[in-house]
């Protein structure tokens, strides 16, 4: 397997992970009987079980883009040692995320998030040229 795809692979545990732990915090937060309910007038999640949440959903945003580099990169059999250094840039933003969004890292979280988004096209650039 490319190293791009094992990075995708990871991206994807990556995605559980957060999954996991945002659903523990919100359970905690919400308790079970409405987590486990239809959910109809969910209560909105706030402080760290709302930024969980937040992250999660910003990582599947990312992932979609970074899949799309992935696919490109190894379809168009244009994988190098930068696309795969770019890849692992992207993943090791992406675990660095978590907890910047978690725990509120102004202004480190954009900066960190700026460093995944920027890797992810400059692959795609990659595949290009």
């Amino acid at each position: 397997m490319s190293p791009e795809l094992t990075v995708l692979a990871l991206a994807g545990l990556l995605q559980t992970a957060q999954f996991a732990a945002y659903s523990v915090a919100a359970n905690r937060q919400i308790g079970t009987r409405i987590a486990m309910g239809p959910r109809d007038d969910a209560p909105s999640l706030t402080g760290y079980a709302g930024r969980l949440q937040r992250a999660l959903n910003n990582h599947f945003e990312g992932l979609i883009l970074f899949t799309l580099a992935v696919v490109v990169v190894t379809l168009g059999d244009k994988g190098s040692g930068m696309t795969a250094a770019l890849a692992w840039i992207y993943l090791i933003s992406r675990v660095i995320y978590v907890p910047a969004y978690a725990f509120g890292w102004v202004p480190w979280r954009s900066v960190i998030w700026g460093i995944g988004f920027a890797a992810t096209n400059l692959m795609i650039l990659a595949a290009l040229f």
